[in-house]
């Protein structure tokens, strides 16, 4: 309960959460991978120069398998995952710095499986074991001098862990993407995920099978789902053969079969496991996601959302049957085949922490992490509201809204905060309320949040992730006025203080919101697209015909491009701007940030730049997460007339 609360100026309330507090947070689970008597997890450590460190959980004990500075990560179509795998205690991983794959066993120093490369960079993920041919399946991507990285499956011969040679031998080759490498339990036949620029791979990808020969090659593959319009996410096979996956062509990622005896015969029939309007796939945009595993021979224990929450629950007699856990989002869903289930779930007033259930006994849950306090009393934490809204064109937008909250402050009589909308990256992402320190930052110094799922974002279907295509810079745009103008209208924010944030894609949404709007009084853009042109002339392979679904096709439609970009209309900016970004970021590179910049100099718009040398696409290291926000809170503080006595 709240005592006795002090009428203080909303932005000013003295917190209980300091910025260094929100970095320390900002430690996380990165992957989870479930092998025999061990369970294997990255930790994501800012403290440590934001590396991500591997933590193995056997018999009770925590262990750390990597000692600094190795870092447990890949930068496979730059945003990396899959970069890890435990088999028996052995450990996998690509290490950062030289993109190699090493395998290490306990108590041991790691052995380099890959060769090392002095040319362009060459890099693997979603790492699987080929036990019946010794070897190691994953996926490489290989830079060139000139033109795009190539794709494909590749063997990694385990012979270095005895002292034997290094050998790399390419087995599928010929696509654009490669993901989701899956072999059946008797090694007898692989699966994996295919798609073609420019899609992304959630507008359509391929599912393909293929047997294995006697030379240990896969040949003659065959297409069992998907397409240009279709989507599959998470096929892996289950222990009576089958192949198991999520399919969004019934407009939701739902999960569906192919029995075995149809993958013998060539006849793909897909049989639906628990129809319903919800997602059981994410958006693809790293390696190793996965909502649904096989508990125990026969049964699928899957997490799925709705309306923003996430559920777990096992699939019965062609339904689902919810399992109660105390979460609200569930990621990173695996198993140990013996029925217990492992999960990384959080909340509105908890942190991260992976948790082991049994499906037959959920009461015996155990948190197998060290989880970490929350860094504030629970009640000065601001639970988010999920909110819909109308939106332009009759759309219904939706998002969680975050009042101010704080037990020793409460705002003057008659007084509203200022506001900040959030507009989250992806742009094909989603918001949710689980417990995040850089939004109780904000919430426990007397401003309100609101987290936008605008048009585009994944978790109401296709049809609400579609309204984004061709429509980037308007529909997100609208969406996040529409949240704005919502809560102003219901008097809870006050309409002269409105700011708008976001990184990446979130950061370009808000550049276009500043420039194609009145809405704002301020705006705060994290490594923020500005020039749509630049975008898709010089990004990375992954994203380098994104743009083609979001605006049109380039330089078809240059119109487009231009007319959408908030560097040409820079002029229309006119209230303040802080930028931030990292000099190491290859996704949106620094020049984004820096043109814009001129361009509001050249307006004598006020503008703030702030650049980190040794940061990428998103802050890792604490020192500058801490510089980030404490810069962005005098920001604000110094646009909205706020001071601290």
């Amino acid at each position: 309960m709240f005592g006795e609360r002090k009428h203080t100026p909303f932005g000013v309330w003295t917190s209980p959460l300091s910025a260094h507090d929100v970095a320390q947070a900002s430690a996380r689970l990165s992957g989870l991978v479930v092998s025999t008597n061990s369970v294997f997890w990255g930790e994501h450590r800012p403290n440590e120069g934001g590396r991500t460190a591997i933590i193995e959980y056997r018999d009770g004990e925590r262990i750390e398998r990597l000692s600094p500075p190795w870092n447990a990560r890949s930068r496979v179509h730059e945003y990396g995952g899959g970069a890890f795998l435990g088999h028996g205690r052995t450990l996998f991983f690509s290490e950062f710095t030289d993109g190699r794959i090493y395998g290490q066993a306990p108590g041991q120093e790691p052995i380099a499986l890959t060769p090392e490369v002095s040319g362009p960079r060459v890099g693997y993920a979603d790492f699987i074991i080929d036990s019946e041919h010794g070897r190691l399946l994953a996926i490489q991507e290989a830079h060139q001098l000139a033109g795009e990285p190539t794709a494909s499956i590749v063997s990694v011969s385990l012979e270095p862990l005895s002292g034997g040679p290094i050998a790399v031998h390419s087995l599928i080759d010929g696509e654009d993407f490669y993901a989701s490498i899956t072999l059946s339990p008797d090694g007898r036949r692989l699966a994996w995920l295919t798609w073609s620029h420019p899609n992304m791979p959630w507008d359509g990808t391929q599912l393909w099978v293929a047997e294995a020969q006697a030379d240990a090659t896969f040949s003659s593959p065959l297409l069992v789902a998907g397409s240009t319009s279709e989507s599959i996410f998470q096929p892996g096979f289950d222990s009576e053969g089958g192949l198991v996956f999520a399919t969004d062509r019934t407009d939701w990622w739902n999960l569906v079969k192919v029995s075995p005896e149809a993958l013998d015969a060539g006849s793909f029939t897909l049989q639906a496991l628990a129809p319903m309007n919800a997602e059981f796939g994410l958006p693809q945009w790293v390696f190793g996601m996965s909502t649904w595993v096989e508990a125990s021979p026969g049964r699928i224990v899957s997490s799925f959302t709705q309306s923003g929450q996430w559920f777990l629950g096992e699939v019965v007699d062609g339904a689902v049957q919810q399992i109660e856990t105390p979460y609200s989002t569930i990621s990173a869903v695996q198993g140990d085949g013996c029925g217990r289930v492992y999960l990384i779930g959080g909340g509105p007033d908890r942190a991260a922490e992976l948790l082991m259930i049994g499906i037959d006994d959920p009461s015996s849950a155990q948190t197998l992490n060290a989880v970490a306090p929350l860094p504030m009393a629970i009640e000065d934490i601001s639970h988010g509201e999920p909110v819909s809204f109308p939106s332009a064109s009759d759309r219904t937008a939706h998002g969680f809204f975050y009042a101010p909250t704080n037990a020793q402050a409460i705002g003057p009589d008659g007084e509203r905060p200022p506001l900040i909308v959030k507009s989250h990256g992806g742009p094909t992402g989603a918001c949710n309320d689980e417990f995040d320190p850089s939004i109780q930052f904000w919430t426990s110094r007397g401003f309100a949040v609101v987290d936008v799922n605008y048009g585009g974002s994944t978790g109401y279907g296709r049809a609400y992730r579609d309204a984004l295509k061709g429509m980037w810079g308007i529909v997100d745009v609208e969406d996040c006025v529409a949240a704005a103008e919502f809560l102003t209208a219901s008097g809870r924010v006050d309409g002269d203080r409105r700011a708008i944030r976001g990184g990446s894609a979130g950061g370009y949404t808000t550049l276009a919101a500043l420039a194609f709007s009145d809405t704002f009084q301020a705006g705060a853009s994290h490594f923020g697209v500005a020039d749509l042109e630049a975008l898709a002339r010089d990004t990375h392979k992954f994203e380098s015909r994104y743009l083609d679904q979001l605006v049109g096709p380039y330089p078809s439609r240059r119109d487009l491009y231009v007319e959408r970009a908030p560097l040409h209309s820079a002029h229309l900016i006119t209230c303040p701007v802080i930028f931030f970004q990292g000099m190491e970021d290859r996704i949106v590179p620094p020049n984004q940030a820096e043109e814009m910049v001129a361009a509001l100099n050249a307006n004598g718009v006020p503008n703030k730049y702030v650049a980190y040398e040794g940061e990428g696409h998103g802050f890792r290291q604490a020192e500058n997460i801490i510089e980030t926000l404490e810069t962005e809170l005098a920001f604000y503080r110094d646009v909205f007339g706020v001071s601290v006595d």
